[in-house]
């Protein structure tokens, strides 16, 4: 993994002008249940009018690109099965070069993930009675106890286990759900087996998404610092985090340094603008546009100054950043981080969230 960034990076033209390819999240930052992020449709659609290509890349499992396809243009979104990448498809093609054709492979899941097994040549099974050589787990709504007993049965016997994603939350409209994580603690807590992860963050997910994609300079675009983010530093590619989704100002000002974007924007319009930089001054102190950011043992403190160009009310934010990402010790107290953020970035919020809008306090 590349060194972790201590400042944010500013862009001479657009992120549309400095990439080929964007690698885009699809819940939080496209749309949030049957509901299109606002302003996300007729932003990809610039974007491409300005040749950028585009890929949407989901740790969801559950559907098939066909079933994406109809979502996106459900919400307004114009796309293709081919631009589509999902967490199914790798772990498939993981599954394959570890297995002979026409393996068995029980299935905990929806229809993306057998889709996507058939597809490589492998044969989908729901019992481990049916002697499969591997499991397989993705999200799938109707996933139950059933399910999740016959994944026990067999990863208990010591059958390979491989789970889409990890992610333990999914966004809705009516706020965060259960995701694939928390059925795949079930199953571990149950065997006492870790299965092996090829989603996001992992690099078999950016590496899949680039060969399909056929990307040369791709930029990851997603709203989750532990999937999104994390799985572009590894995959040592620029990264754009929106507040359109799960991660909010707090989260990113205290990310861990392996999950720290390049870009941030409140949306998918951050893809058509130009980005500051950030002016890091002594260690702890930062400024971009008119704010000055401080951080101390004692928590953080922004500053506005009279004069300085106008923002997109994120320079606040920006600055925030990198002075605590350049504090040896970063503030503990989370709260009053939230709070101080809270303060200065009523503009800087995104799109509504469902019951989850704005810039969230401490959670």
């Amino acid at each position: 993994m590349p060194d972790a960034p201590r400042s944010l990076a500013g862009s001479a033209g657009t992120l549309c002008s400095a990439h080929d390819v964007a690698l885009l999240d699809l819940d939080g930052v496209v749309y949030v249940g049957s509901d299109p992020v606002p302003g996300a449709p007729a932003a990809l659609r610039t974007a491409r009018e300005s040749g950028l290509r585009l890929a949407f890349v989901t740790n969801n499992a559950s559907r098939t690109p066909e079933q994406v396809v109809e979502r996106l243009l459900g919400v307004g979104v114009p796309a293709r099965p081919e631009e589509v990448v999902t967490s199914a498809q790798t772990a498939a093609h993981v599954l394959t070069d570890r297995l002979p054709p026409g393996a068995r492979i029980l299935v905990v899941g929806a229809a993306g993930l057998v889709r996507a097994l058939e597809e490589r040549g492998l044969v989908p099974v729901r019992s481990a009675d049916d002697e499969p050589a591997a499991v397989v787990q993705g999200f799938g709504p109707e996933v139950g106890w059933a399910e999740l007993a016959e994944a026990s049965y067999a990863v208990g016997r010591g059958v390979p286990w491989v789970a889409t994603n990890t992610d333990l939350t999914l966004p809705t409209p009516r706020g965060r759900a259960p995701g694939n994580g928390t059925l795949v603690a079930v199953v571990q807590a149950t065997t006492g087996v870790a299965p092996v992860v090829t989603g996001k963050p992992d690099v078999a997910m950016h590496r899949e998404a680039v060969e399909r994609s056929s990307a040369r300079r791709p930029l990851v675009v997603g709203d989750r610092l532990d999937t999104d983010i994390e799985g572009a530093r590894r995959g040592g590619v620029p990264s754009l985090l929106v507040l359109s989704g799960v991660s909010d100002a707090a989260d990113v000002v205290l990310a861990a340094p392996e999950q720290r974007p390049d870009h941030l924007a409140a949306d998918l319009r951050g893809l058509l603008v130009e980005h500051p930089r950030v002016e890091a001054e002594p260690a702890g102190t930062a400024r971009c546009g008119v704010w000055t950011a401080v951080c101390a043992a004692s928590g953080l403190t922004l500053r506005r100054h009279r004069t300085g160009r106008r923002d997109d009310g994120l320079d606040a934010l920006r600055a925030a950043c990198v002075a605590v990402w350049s504090t040896p010790a970063p503030p503990a107290d989370r709260a009053g981080v939230a709070a101080e953020l809270r303060r200065h970035l009523s503009r800087a919020a995104g799109p509504p969230r469902g019951k989850a809008a704005g810039v969230r306090g401490a959670r």
